[in-house]
Order: C-alpha cells, then sequence, then structure tokens
C-alpha cells in the first residue's frame, strides 16, 4: 500500500509518500458519499499506518471541487430498507461508527481537510481528528432531521459539547456552518485558505501536521453565530420541541423566526428524537457511549417511516416536500420517541476506548 496502489476499487485513494500517509475519498460524482467498503478501506489503511514508524501522519481529503464529502450513500440506504429491511444499512453503522470512534482515539496525528461540503457521514470521518482544517469554501453540517434521521457518526457528541445552545440549533435546524462557526463550535481547529491547500497537504509528507499547520493556518473569517448567542441560548434551552420553537416565533429576532420555520419542516419524530438525543449525550460524557445510542436511535429510524421517506423527497422524487407521519410535532407521542432508545439485545454495538467493538 505504498507508492500509490491500492484496493478493491478506487473509491478510496490510498498512498504513503516521505512521513504521511494519505486517504482520498474519491466519488466526486457522488460529492464523496460514504459507503460500507469505503468504510473498511479506510479501517485497513489505519490498521496498517498505526504499526508502520515510517507513518507519522495520516491526511483526510476529498476529490473534486465540491467538498470532503456529504455524508453516508443515503440512496442505497433508502434502496436497502425498501428491499432488505435495512439489514445492510445496520451493518455499515456498525462499521462506520466504530471507524468514527478509532479516528477520535488514533495514535498519530489525524490531518482532516474540511475544504467545501463536509455533511454527515463526512464530520464522522473528520471532526473526531486531532488535527481539522477548515477553509473559506467550507459549509459543515448535520442535517440528518430533514431526512427523519438522528444526527449519528458522533455528532450528537460534538453538538453537545458546543457552546451554549449552538449545538442544539445546528441538529434541530440542520444549518451549515462556515469556517469561524465551525471553530466556534468546536468542530475544526485551523482555518487555512483553500488555495494553500495543495502546498499543505504536499508538506505534510515532510514533517509532522502540527508543525506544517503553524506555518499555513491564518485567522478564520468571522462567523454568525456570535451574533445570535443571546437568542440561541434563551429558545434552545427549553425542555421540548414544542417549547423551542414557540420561543423562537415569540423572539422578535426574524433570525430565530427562520429558524423556526426550518425546524417545522423536519419531521416531527427525527426533531423529538433528536433533542432526546443530544440531553443524553452530553450526560453520557463519552464519545463511544454516545455512538452506542446512536446505533439505537439510526437502527430504530429503519423501521419508521420517516427515513423512506425523507430520503425519496429529497433524493429519489426530489419534490422536496416530505409527508412526515406524524405529520406534526403534537402528533408524536413519548412512546414514539422512546423507541428510539430501546436496547438492541445482542445487537448493540459495544465499543471501547480505541473504538474497538467489545
Amino acid at each position: 500500500m505504498t507508492g500509490g496502489s491500492m484496493l478493491d476499487d478506487d473509491s478510496v485513494l490510498v498512498h504513503t509518500k516521505g512521513l504521511a500517509g494519505y486517504l482520498t475519498l474519491n466519488r466526486p460524482k457522488a460529492l464523496n458519499a460514504l459507503n460500507h467498503a469505503m468504510v473498511s478501506r479506510i479501517d485497513r489503511a489505519l490498521t496498517e499506518w498505526e504499526q508502520d514508524p515510517a507513518v507519522r501522519t495520516v491526511v483526510l481529503t476529498g476529490a473534486g471541487e465540491r467538498g470532503l464529502c456529504a455524508g453516508g450513500d443515503i440512496r442505497s440506504i433508502y434502496e436497502d430498507v425498501r428491499s432488505g429491511g435495512g439489514s445492510a444499512s445496520a451493518a455499515f453503522w456498525r462499521a462506520e461508527y466504530r471507524l468514527n470512534a478509532r479516528i477520535a482515539r488514533y495514535p498519530k496525528p489525524y490531518v482532516a481537510v474540511m475544504d467545501g461540503i463536509v455533511m454527515g457521514g463526512g464530520v464522522g470521518l473528520s471532526a473526531h481528528g486531532s488535527v481539522r482544517v477548515v477553509t473559506e469554501r467550507s459549509r459543515v453540517a448535520m442535517p440528518e432531521t430533514g431526512i427523519g434521521f438522528v444526527p449519528d457518526v458522533g455528532g450528537t457528541h460534538l453538538l453537545a459539547l458546543a457552546p451554549g445552545e449552538l449545538g442544539t440549533h445546528l441538529a434541530l435546524t440542520g444549518a451549515a456552518v462556515g469556517a469561524g462557526d465551525a471553530l466556534r463550535c468546536g468542530l475544526a481547529d485551523h482555518f487555512v485558505p483553500s488555495d494553500q491547500l495543495p502546498s499543505l497537504v504536499a508538506d505534510l509528507a515532510g514533517a509532522s501536521g502540527r508543525d506544517v499547520l503553524a506555518r499555513y493556518a491564518r485567522p478564520a473569517p468571522a462567523g454568525e453565530l456570535d451574533d445570535c448567542r443571546e437568542w440561541i441560548d434563551r429558545c434552545y434551552a427549553a425542555d421540548s420541541v414544542e417549547e423551542i420553537v414557540e420561543r423562537l416565533l415569540r423572539s422578535g429576532e426574524p433570525d430565530a423566526e427562520d429558524a423556526a420555520t426550518t425546524i417545522l419542516a423536519r419531521s416531527p419524530t427525527a426533531l423529538k428524537a433528536t433533542l432526546a438525543a443530544l440531553r443524553s449525550a452530553a450526560r453520557l460524557g463519552s464519545l463511544e457511549r454516545a455512538l452506542e445510542q446512536e446505533y439505537r436511535t439510526s437502527c430504530a429510524a429503519l423501521s419508521a417511516p420517516d427515513l423512506v421517506e425523507g430520503i425519496r423527497a429529497q433524493v429519489i422524487d426530489k419534490d422536496r416536500t416530505p409527508c412526515w407521519s406524524p405529520a406534526t410535532l403534537a402528533e408524536v407521542a413519548d412512546a414514539d420517541t422512546a423507541r428510539f432508545f430501546a436496547p438492541l439485545g445482542d445487537q448493540e454495538l459495544s465499543l471501547d476506548a480505541g473504538g474497538f467493538t467489545r
């Protein structure tokens, strides 16, 4: 696995040069959407490089001009649920979440270049890394409620750690943030102008990631969320999604009213499960425990109507008019939310601190 050759296919390009091991997500026509084969390929590379003293830094990038990764391959999830009951999707998530935990505990610098679009599963591959680089082109989001899903890939853990209620705002609305706000929310560490990325990535072959970043990092452009902190923290501190929406609508802030409108277009069931998952993740503390909880919520979504319907509306028929069931927040019973957290018995995901399944 040296010099640039590989693999079973070319969906992840793997090579080493100098002191670095390079991983390039390589499905640019699909905005590098992540599938099970790609997760397995990345995991195998990390295993080999962990034991290779010649590899001192791992570098993750995405092919194409649009971004690192738009998330998991949700079209495949749609087809799997409709034809196979979702078993392949559950197996994919088990491998993906294990990889997310492994990245967070990887013993060598793991430099994630979060240029362009970084959403869902792309956040899971990058934001748990030890060195996370954003650019003026970065758009980082966990947009799961828009397809009837709950933030996963450790997203509930990351967003629960964001200052104040910023994470709740991002989780419920699915809003994408730029570099300044990604840094503010703890989703990234360094800002590097996009035109400097080729030099940065090349120079990582000759020195450790942190030494190189010191030469390229610049002050990030100002974000937008700091100006909204007062109403975000006040409104999203409520105990229910209904009360959050009510506070947003009563706030007198146009941006807050826009956020309420956005939330009300999302899956009501997913919204309630997401708020519960975020509050629980804050109490759980560790990434591993949050991922184990997310595996429950993700598997539960496979047998709920809104995931298939949300994917249909967004990427299959592209009519952008999902018919959620239940259709309103008021119709979502406590039992509808509780089922997302029900134990899975011998199908539970169980992770140790190294990201490995016990």
